[in-house]
Formats: C-alpha cells, sequence, structure tokens
C-alpha cells in the first residue's frame, strides 16, 4: 500500500499519522485526547475553558493512559475592555427573550470568560513539556513563545489567511494550521476582522503552503478520505478534523448539539457573533436567524455568552438548541458514529488506500 507523501509533521510531533484532532472546546477531554493519541494521531486537549488544576486533572488522567504525543491549545486573545453601553444594548436585543421564558431582564447574568495564556499556563507547560502547544488567536508575547520554545515543545497557530501565515512563520510557528473557512468553531484569524473576506480551504492551504516554510496542516470542511488526499494534492503536510469527531462516543455534547449534527446539511451552518462575540462557524438556530448572524450589539469576545446562559439555563433541559452555539463545520455529513480512535485508523486506511489508487 502506498506510504503517506510528506512525512514532515509525523517526523516533527512523534506521531504515526498526520491527522491531528482539532481542540475543540466543550467537547474534547482527556479521553478523546488518549484514543486519538494511542490510534496514532495527535490528540489535542482544548485549554480555554479549563482552570489550570482541571488541566492538570485531564493531564494526569490522559499521561496515565497514553505516552503517545499530545497537544495543549490555548486561547491567546486580549481581554476586552468592559463596554457597558454595548453590553446593555445586548441585553435590550435579548429582552424579549427573557420575558417569552419567564427570566427577569434586569436579574445580573453570569460572566461569560475564556482563559488567555498567561504566566500560570506557560509554568503549566512548562510543568508538563507537551510534545506539542498550538495557539489560536495569534501567538502571546515574545517572552511567553521563548519560555515554551524553551521546553522542547513544538508550535503551531492558525492562520486563515497567508499574512497570518507569514507572520507566524516570524513570530517562531514550526508549524502552520491554515484553517479555510468551512471550518466550525472560532476562526483563529487575528491580523483582520473582516468575516466576508475569509477564505476556503481549497484556495487558502497552497497558496500558504507557497508563502512559508514551515510544514502546514489543512483544516476546514475535511471530513472523509476524499478531504485528507486532496489536503496532501494542495501541499498540505497533515490535517486537522473537528467536526467529524463530535460524532464519537467520547464527545462531550448536549443533547440539542448532537441532534442538531446529525440533521445537519451542506448550507445548516454560518458563521456567526452571537454566542461569543467573535465570529465562529455554528449550525444555525433561532438565535442566528432572529439576531445574527453578524451583530453590532454583541458584546466583544467572551462577553456575548453571559446574557444567553439564562435562556439556555430555561431551553436545554427542554431539548431546545435554540439559544446555544451548535458549533460545526460545512461537512457535518460525513460524520460516523464510531469511537474516536476507530474513526482515526479508519480514516488513515481509507486514505492510503485512495492515496494507492492515484
Amino acid at each position: 500500500m502506498k506510504s503517506w507523501p510528506d512525512n514532515r509533521i509525523q517526523t516533527l510531533f512523534g506521531i504515526e499519522l498526520p491527522i491531528i484532532l482539532a481542540p475543540m472546546a466543550g467537547p474534547v477531554l482527556s479521553d478523546m485526547v488518549i484514543a486519538v493519541s494511542e490510534a496514532g494521531g495527535l490528540g489535542s486537549l482544548p485549554c480555554a475553558l479549563l482552570t489550570a488544576d482541571q488541566i492538570r486533572n485531564e493531564l494526569t488522567t490522559i499521561r496515565q493512559r497514553t505516552a503517545r504525543p499530545i497537544n495543549l491549545n490555548f486561547f491567546c486573545h486580549r481581554p476586552p475592555a468592559p463596554n457597558k453601553t454595548r453590553e446593555e444594548q445586548w441585553r435590550k436585543r435579548l429582552e424579549t427573550y427573557y420575558v417569552e421564558f419567564g427570566i427577569d431582564p434586569l436579574a445580573p447574568v453570569p460572566t461569560s470568560n475564556r482563559t488567555p495564556f498567561d504566566e500560570s499556563m506557560c509554568d503549566l507547560v512548562a510543568e508538563w513539556k507537551p510534545e506539542v502547544v498550538s495557539f489560536h488567536f495569534g501567538l502571546p508575547t515574545r517572552e511567553l513563545i521563548d519560555r515554551v520554545k524553551a521546553t522542547g515543545t513544538k508550535i503551531m497557530s492558525s492562520a486563515t489567511t497567508v499574512d497570518e501565515a507569514r507572520w507566524l512563520e516570524d513570530e517562531g510557528c514550526d508549524v502552520i494550521i491554515a484553517q479555510g473557512a468551512e471550518a466550525g468553531g472560532h476562526r483563529g484569524m487575528f491580523l483582520s476582522d473582516s468575516v466576508a473576506t475569509q477564505v476556503g480551504t481549497i484556495a487558502l492551504v497552497p497558496q500558504v503552503v507557497d508563502a512559508v516554510k514551515v510544514p502546514v496542516i489543512a483544516a476546514g470542511g475535511i471530513g472523509d478520505a476524499r478531504g485528507i488526499v486532496a489536503a496532501f494534492v494542495l501541499g498540505a503536510s497533515a490535517v486537522q478534523l473537528g467536526t467529524i469527531y463530535m460524532f464519537s462516543p467520547e464527545a462531550k455534547l448536549s443533547v440539542p448539539h448532537r441532534e442538531a449534527l446529525k440533521k445537519a446539511k451542506d448550507n445548516s451552518t454560518a458563521i456567526t457573533n452571537v454566542f461569543t462575540g467573535r465570529p465562529a462557524r455554528s449550525i444555525v438556530n433561532r438565535l442566528v436567524q432572529e439576531v445574527g448572524p453578524m451583530s453590532d450589539s454583541a458584546p466583544a469576545f467572551p462577553l456575548a455568552g453571559g446574557a444567553l446562559t439564562p435562556l439556555r439555563a430555561k431551553t436545554e433541559p427542554q431539548g431546545s438548541g435554540d439559544f446555544m452555539s451548535l458549533w460545526s463545520g460545512q461537512a457535518a455529513r460525513f460524520g460516523r458514529e464510531l469511537p474516536a480512535g476507530e474513526l482515526t485508523r479508519i480514516l488513515a486506511q481509507e486514505t492510503l488506500a485512495r492515496l494507492s489508487a492515484l
């Protein structure tokens, strides 16, 4: 059987298969990381929603069950300055929903938070020395990057444009993740805030490959062996897959989210800022239809989510996904309800078979 056309990622990360589990905050915890890494891919632990103690607990479980390479993923956004006017506008925009579900529109709402990479998280990386650390929304400060590199860890980050890819390479990234517009969840964009000019995977990947010297990982809309083969043809050295892993039993998903994924079509998603304040691809639900997809009223990331918490608490127990993020890429139809490790191995086998047939 034909071998992989590019082994740079396997060599760099010490993995067998050029398949990276997308670090999906919420759905992915230690059991899925372990399953993908044990299957030969790179399991990724998303840390943006976890405290340092929670990350240590997850890492303890991971290292008890696998010695294979893993990736720790962090957000590196700048916490927004408070904007009382905008937050009041957002509450006003949601007021009719509060009234509909019997929620006091004037009641205090929880604070929505995402933890950016900082000194304490860097201490954690130095303590555990993961083989790979990845970032979203650019990179942290040069001092923090230097500390991460000093541990021997390889660094990668997401680029949604060629300019972002060049910037990341110049700042010391060992690998670039070319995130096409088809990808689910938050856009990794950081040099631009223009959603309208985001580039699709098939156009982005070869342009990034031509622009940088480091290996490139393709992400966005890749859901089966055909997409993986295409990524290699475009010049990628590996693929990062997210949405299709959310069908696995290891995925920590709400019932409405899992049901929405099963019903999703090619045109079921939209890039929206209404859930967190930052552009992200989600399955369209009532909130996206009526308030978004892009709303000028939504507070800056990650504050928009706080005012939605009471609405989700009221509606999710009724089986409704109307007021919750339903992250998904455009290739959900390729989802297979298989354990994450089995899915990883099958995708590799099917891809090699297709490469052999070329």
